[in-house]
């Protein structure tokens, strides 16, 4: 073998080695970096599914506590309130009641709460979930166009009301900023067939020389509502805009009373409450036929479908239902049980 083939044999030798030993140590590199970075990403906050009314996130289900960021817009905006009538809404993510919230015991929480560049007054958020000054109502109040934000710890499992506390804090309330957050216990809740969220709210209004309606103060000092309706609407549970059930599934209602001020007494009218969860909290009482809920307060009821039909979803202060809008509909499809129920006698 010639010298200079030699040299040549050496010199590939020499190439092939350092490439193997910086892909190696590139492999090795990726390798750790891939692995910091999945370490890191463990504790990074995700973004809460948040959804509106009457619809609800998934089930938490049996995980672990997460860090979770939820982002809020407060609006102030025009919408139906009723028979083609206009109202001046002021909401949280464009809608009354705010998007529903679902986190778990344990949870950290960041609310980030942007207040619309369009808004004319201050708003803020009072979770009544949180341990703190406020409920976070003073982190988080916003003039126009601007964001602010606080982190809390969900320690106590159960349904809260949230809802904005800036002065005059009946006026925003009654103008619809109201919502809820479900607080899961470690494990999650038992498993249900259907889930909906119904939140109810009275609405004192006057009218503009524009036909346009606005809040009014003077009715609401004196708790005389024009309406107290389900999920900010007159009808918006009614037609087509009913929630829905199969025979033999079990449904769980999370409903919440945003008021300012009037209590709730929830019933739906042909049914039994199975379980009621009292007040949101972790107290279940069963074989309900009305649970009270208070301004401000909450309720999880569940219940099994057993025949067909429609069952329709009040405030037993009937007339508040029937006059004033706090009406809506289940409606349960599939086979009749005579067992259960029929028309005519034995």
């Amino acid at each position: 073998m010639t010298s200079k083939l030699m040299l040549l044999m050496l010199a590939a030798m020499f190439f092939l080695g350092a490439c193997k030993s910086s892909t190696e140590q590139a492999n090795a590199s990726g390798a750790k970096s891939s692995a910091a970075a999945m370490e890191e990403a463990k504790g990074q906050p995700e973004e809460a599914e948040i959804t509106a009314a009457p619809r609800v996130p998934a089930p938490i289900g049996n995980r672990g506590p997460k860090k979770l960021i939820v982002k809020l817009l407060t609006t102030e905006i025009e919408g139906e309130i009723a028979d083609g009538k206009k109202y001046t809404f002021w909401t949280f993510n464009n809608i009354v009641p705010g998007s529903f919230i679902r986190v778990r015991e344990g949870d950290e929480v960041e609310v980030r709460l942007r207040n619309d560049a369009n808004s004319v007054l201050p708003h803020n958020i009072d979770l009544h979930a949180v341990n703190g000054p406020g409920g976070g109502a003073e982190a988080t109040s916003a003039v126009a166009g601007k964001e602010e934000a606080f982190t809390f710890k969900a320690m106590n499992p159960g349904l809260y009301v949230y809802h904005c506390a800036a002065p005059p804090v009946p006026m925003h309330i009654g103008n619809g900023m109201y919502g809820l957050i479900l607080v899961e216990p470690a494990g999650g809740l038992k498993p249900v067939d259907r889930e909906y969220y119904i939140m109810q709210g009275e609405f004192y209004t006057k009218a503009r020389e524009s036909g346009l309606l606005e809040f009014d103060n003077d009715k609401a000092v004196s708790e005389n509502p024009d309406y107290v309706l389900f999920n900010g609407k007159k009808g918006s549970l009614l037609g087509t805009g009913m929630i829905e059930a199969k025979v033999g599934e079990t449904v769980r209602l999370f409903v919440g009373n945003g008021g300012p001020n009037l209590v709730s007494s929830f019933h739906v009218i042909g049914e039994i409450f199975d379980n009621v969860y009292q007040e949101g909290g972790t107290a279940v009482t069963h074989n309900v036929q009305t649970t009270i809920i208070p301004a401000g307060g909450s309720a999880i009821v569940e219940f099994k479908v057993d025949v067909p039909g429609e069952y329709v979803l009040v405030d037993h202060s009937l007339s508040r239902a029937f006059n004033k809008g706090a009406i809506g509909k289940l409606k349960v499809t599939g086979e009749k049980n005579p067992k259960v129920f029929k028309k005519g006698g034995l």
